[in-house]
C-alpha cells in the first residue's frame, strides 16, 4: 500500500491491528504505558532504519576491520557516508572526528559507529523540536505541503488521530482536489478520529476550500485545522503560484494563518529532498518538516544533510504505515539507530 493510496479494507492496520472503529466513534486511545510505548517505538525506528544502518555498518566494517587508520581509510569512510546521503559537510565532520588522534592506530568498527552517532546527534539536536500548538490562536491552522507521493494525506490522518487522542477538536480540509482518492481517504480518517471534514467535488478550487475550512473551524470553536494540498513538483511555477494563492486566501478569514506549514518529505528520494526544502521554504514559508518512508530506503542519512543545510525544525518522522509509526523526532535515537547501535539505557 502506498502512502498516498489508503485502502479502506486495510484501515485496521493503521490502528495497530485493532478492529477499525465505526464512523460514529473515534478509535480508542492506545493502551501502552509510556515506557513500553517508548521501547516499542525504538524497535520500530531501528527496524525502519535497518536499510540505512546496514549499508553504513557494512562499509565501516569493510574499511576498519583489522586495519590501521590512515588517510585512505578516512577517504573510504567519507565515501560511505556520502553514498548514504549524509551530505559532504556531515561526512567531513565525521571523518575528522574519527581521525583525530588515531592515525596509524587500530580502531574497531563499533568505535567508528559510536563516533558517527555522536556527531550525527550533534547536528540533529538543534532541529529536533516538537510541533507546538499555540491554541491562543484558535483555530491553529496547519498547512501541509509537498510533492506527489510524499505521504501528505496519510500524514494528516495520523496527525488528526494524535491530536484527537490529546482531546483536540480537529477540522480537516481535503485540499487535494485533483485526486478523488485523497478526498475519500480523508473522509475515512475523519470518520475514525471524530474530526470534521470540509470537502468538495474533485477539481474544486482548493483556495476557496481552505477559506471555508478555517471559517467553519472558527464558527464551531474547533482547535486545529489541518489543510491538505495537492502534490506539486517544486519546479512547476504555476503549481507553486497556486500554493501562494491558498495562503493568500485563507488570510482573508484569519490574517495570522497558516500558523504552521509542514513540508512532508519522502526519504526515498535522497538528494532531491534538498531542492524541495529550498523551494517550498521560499514559496510557502515552511516552518517544520516531517520525513516519511524512512523504512523504505538505504538513504535515510538525507535527514542529516537537510538539518545541516537548512536548520529547519524536524517535528516527526515516519517508519511505517500505522499511526504509531509516526512519532516526534528524537535526535539521539535517530543517530544511534542509523549508526546501527543499541539504545542507551
Amino acid at each position: 500500500m502506498s502512502d498516498e493510496s489508503l485502502k479502506p479494507g486495510l484501515m485496521r492496520r493503521l490502528f495497530g491491528g485493532k478492529p477499525a472503529p465505526t464512523a460514529e466513534s473515534a478509535p480508542p486511545p492506545l493502551a501502552d504505558e509510556p515506557q513500553a510505548k517508548s521501547l516499542s517505538w525504538w524497535r520500530r525506528l531501528k527496524s525502519g532504519l535497518a536499510k540505512s544502518s546496514s549499508a553504513i555498518s557494512r562499509g565501516v566494517t569493510d574499511i576498519f576491520l583489522k586495519r590501521k587508520l590512515d588517510a585512505e581509510a578516512l577517504d573510504e569512510l567519507e565515501d560511505v557516508l556520502i553514498q548514504a546521503d549524509l551530505g559532504l559537510a556531515a561526512a567531513t565532520r565525521i571523518r575528522d572526528a574519527v581521525g583525530k588522534g588515531r592515525y596509524d592506530k587500530t580502531i574497531e568498527p563499533d568505535e567508528v559507529r559510536a563516533i558517527m552517532a555522536g556527531e550525527v546527534e550533534a547536528i540533529l539536536a538543534p532541529v529536533a523540536k516538537p510541533l507546538v500548538l499555540d491554541l491562543s490562536r484558535k483555530p491553529f491552522v496547519i498547512l501541509v505541503v509537498g510533492v506527489n507521493g510524499s505521504g501528505k494525506t496519510t500524514t494528516i490522518g495520523k496527525l488528526a488521530q494524535k491530536f484527537a487522542a490529546e482531546g483536540h477538536k480537529v477540522v480537516m480540509a481535503a485540499g487535494d482536489t485533483f485526486r478523488a482518492a485523497a478526498i475519500e481517504q480523508l473522509r475515512i480518517w475523519a470518520s475514525r478520529t471524530g474530526a470534521e471534514i470540509v470537502a468538495r467535488e474533485p477539481g474544486a478550487d482548493s483556495a476557496g476550500l481552505a477559506f471555508d475550512a478555517v471559517t467553519k473551524a472558527r464558527e464551531q470553536g474547533r482547535d486545529i485545522v489541518l489543510i491538505d494540498t495537492a502534490g506539486r513538483l517544486q519546479n512547476r511555477a504555476e503549481l507553486m503560484a497556486e500554493l501562494e494563492k491558498i495562503i493568500r486566501v485563507m488570510k482573508k478569514v484569519e490574517p495570522t494563518a497558516p500558523h504552521a506549514v509542514l513540508l512532508i518529505l519522502d526519504a526515498t528520494i535522497g538528494q532531491n529532498a534538498l531542492s524541495q526544502v529550498e523551494t517550498f521554504k521560499r514559496v510557502a514559508g515552511v516552518t517544520g518538516l516531517v520525513m516519511t518512508k524512512l523504512d523504505g530506503t538505504a538513504r535515510g542519512g538525507i535527514l542529516v544533510a537537510i538539518a545541516e543545510t537548512f536548520g529547519l525544525p524536524v517535528h516527526f518522522i515516519g517508519v511505517g504505515e500505522t499511526v504509531d509509526d509516526l512519532e516526534p523526532f528524537e535526535a539521539r535515537d535517530f543517530a544511534r539507530a542509523i549508526a546501527g547501535l543499541e539504545r542507551e539505557p
